[in-house]
């Protein structure tokens, strides 16, 4: 277990340092440059992220059940996930209009992974996991809508056009990568085959 909460701080922690400390960021970054910035960052994660999985891995299986979710709860799941791929898929296209309307995908993309995870699971660690992903992902969508808003009072936030052709490959890349994730990759690195 202390593999697994050290994993989260790490992770976790590393990427709400905009959502509670943005003004010592933004001094860090001017001192060692964005690039350096980009790279410590990179690291803190990585090594959050590994340590999350292995401290997941070693405990899953282990901890009690919160609550039995009924069999439809996976189709629900799989299907949120899908609009989370797609999601995750539109923050990385440029030009596609569910970033241009959403603005933060990726963190929307969090969310509903997060919840889609939490119904179709009911251990006390799939509920903590989840829940705290859940949890980062509503104060760091708030936190960006907040810079966001203070941008635009200040006349300098960056408005995004879009296209439909942007807007059908995040669709079509997001759908191939869930694909991919729900029928293979999910049961290779996780263990569980959600749709097997």
């Amino acid at each position: 277990m202390t593999l697994l909460i050290l994993g989260l701080i790490l992770f976790l922690g590393s990427h709400s340092i905009r959502i509670v400390a943005e003004p010592w960021r933004l001094r860090t970054i001017a001192a060692i440059g964005a690039n350096r910035w980009k790279a410590a960052l990179g690291v803190v994660s990585l090594v959050g992220f590994t340590l999350l999985v292995m401290g997941y891995g070693e405990v899953r299986g282990t901890t009690d059940m919160l609550w039995m979710p009924p069999t439809g709860m996976r189709h629900l799941a799989a299907l949120l996930v899908l609009v989370a791929f797609i999601l995750f898929a539109a923050s990385g296209i440029p030009g596609n209009a569910i970033k241009a309307r959403l603005g933060h995908p990726m963190i929307l993309g969090v969310k509903v992974w997060a919840l889609a995870h939490l119904l179709a699971n009911g251990s006390t660690l799939q509920v903590g996991v989840f829940g705290c992903f859940l949890v980062w992902a509503v104060f760091s969508f708030r936190a960006a809508r907040q810079r966001d808003r203070a941008a635009a009072a200040a006349g300098t936030l960056m408005t995004s056009s879009s296209n439909a052709r942007a807007t059908a490959l995040a669709v079509i890349v997001g759908i191939i990568g869930w694909a991919l994730f729900a029928f293979w990759l999910h049961g290779l690195l996780i263990g569980v085959r959600p749709l097997g």
